[in-house]
């Protein structure tokens, strides 16, 4: 079947490739913060689904964190990873992971 081109379409003119230069294409990229938002959103929901499940929310959270650190050592490599770890704990003590927590 042959791809009918509607002019003034412009699905038509996003889905041609050939014409799409980067810019435009960086355009149609969602932001670092709708990334970001997305993700966590998409966490949450799955967060959401293993509790309703019956899987414990330590044993969940622990899997999250392992999950999320072989990801980043694989991506970035031990080292790397084991130096941003190193500053977890003042980040932990300084409330920084701390939800609804009371600011006097």
């Amino acid at each position: 079947m042959a791809d009918i081109d509607m002019p003034g379409d412009p699905s038509v003119e996003l889905m041609d490739d050939e014409t799409m230069d980067d810019e435009a294409l960086d355009a149609l990229a969602p932001t670092e913060t709708d990334q970001r938002r997305l993700a966590l959103q998409s966490i949450l929901d799955a967060w959401d689904e293993a509790l309703a499940e019956g899987v414990g929310a330590d044993i969940l959270a622990t899997t999250a964190i392992f999950a999320a650190l072989s990801d980043m050592v694989e991506a970035y490599g031990e080292e790397p990873v084991a130096e941003m770890a190193a500053g977890l704990a003042d980040r932990v003590r300084q409330g920084e992971f701390t939800l609804n927590r009371v600011m006097n």
